[in-house]
């Protein structure tokens, strides 16, 4: 388990604004993500916790060791953190071929050992064939195995991993996946890992730790952040959603109903607690949540009209925007039958309405 408090602040400079690391980390055994877009702290974070940055002040504890403390000035080196860090360019020894690179992780080890290990995680890792081979002679995927394999000689407590799927392809993608999936399993090493590509969260992650300008913002699994982020800053960092400003117009908790203005129209929702009337709240709504329809007369409850403005190709879908930033979500066959449609309706699914 990683405990971390940590501060770490960047003053500005001519070239460069002031930037504020303050957050407060915890994780457990599995595999916990960091996400957030880019500058929000999470390599920072990383290279906190490894030894690499010293932060200002706070305490990071590993399984009970102190690895940081900033009241009582301890700051132990990198390599006596017992992290591994797989790096965002691998940092393979160019000069080395992949099992001297390994050999050398595994240097502490006795001799026998070492070879042993090493054999060992060169057929875990399903690197024989390419064993001979310097980092500039491996594909990306095989130079990412390399590089867990060598971060795992050394049978670290925690796993750090800084984007790994960056560069790498659909295929290779989906085989660095797999092979995190074997490392949690084989290992039962935790793992942090960064990213700022939301699919990996929902196929890696356990635990989800949202990081915007420097701050945590939310913690908890990845379905649960999607089904209700903490605030509209999370629901964009996502971006997965219908953001629009409604206001509160009647609230009945005897029915589990409320009615929201938006635009020049109502919609019906569940209950709102802790909301007052006239209150100006955020609607957010996924796209695939919203049906779009063909306009036939005046328009049901619940209903919309909608103008549509565009059609974006998505890969088993298609997205249909609207004036006003309406976007809905439907099948190709769905769209395919209304094509040809000038006039829609959006209808907004009671049951579905969530407000921020």
């Amino acid at each position: 388990m990683i405990l971390a408090r940590i501060r770490k602040h960047f003053p500005a400079s001519a070239e460069s604004a002031a930037f504020t690391l303050e957050l407060e980390l915890q994780t457990t055994a599995g595999i916990t993500v960091l996400f957030g877009p880019s500058g929000a702290g999470k390599t920072l974070t990383l290279d906190c916790i490894a030894g690499f940055v010293r932060p200002v002040e706070g305490r990071i504890l590993l399984d009970d060791a102190i690895l940081f403390d900033g009241a009582t000035e301890v700051h132990l080196p990198p390599q006596a953190r017992q992290c591994g860090y797989v790096f965002q360019n691998y940092a393979l020894f160019p000069h080395m071929t992949l099992r001297e690179n390994l050999t050398f992780a595994a240097d502490r080890l006795p001799r026998l050992e070492r070879h042993r290990r090493v054999n060992e995680m060169i057929e875990r890792f399903r690197l024989t064939e390419v064993a001979g081979r310097k980092p500039h002679e491996l594909s990306g995927g095989q130079k990412q195995r390399c590089s867990i394999a060598r971060a795992l000689l050394a049978a670290p407590k925690l796993l750090l991993l800084d984007e790994p799927a960056r560069g790498l392809d659909a295929p290779l993608r989906t085989e660095l996946y797999a092979v995190l999936h074997q490392v949690r399993a084989e290992f039962g090493t935790p793992i942090l890992m960064v990213t700022h590509d939301l699919s990996e969260c929902f196929e890696l992650a356990e635990s989800m730790v949202v990081l915007h300008e420097g701050r945590l913002v939310q913690t908890g699994p990845p379905a649960r952040i999607l089904e209700q982020p903490a605030s509209v800053d999370v629901a964009r960092l996502l971006g997965l959603y219908n953001l629009f400003p409604v206001e509160v117009k009647s609230l009945d908790p005897g029915n589990n109903s409320c009615r929201l203005r938006f635009g020049d129209w109502d919609l019906n929702g569940p209950y709102l607690p802790g909301r007052l009337l006239g209150d100006r709240v955020t609607l957010y709504m996924r796209p695939e949540q919203l049906t779009a329809l063909p306009r036939d007369g005046r328009p049901l409850p619940n209903q919309i009209p909608a103008t549509l403005d565009r059609i974006a190709e998505l890969p088993q879908s298609v997205r249909l925007e609207f004036a006003g930033g309406i976007h809905v979500e439907m099948t190709r066959a769905g769209y395919e039958r209304h094509r040809h449609n000038k006039e829609w309706v959006v209808e907004f699914p009671k049951d579905a309405v969530r407000v921020l």
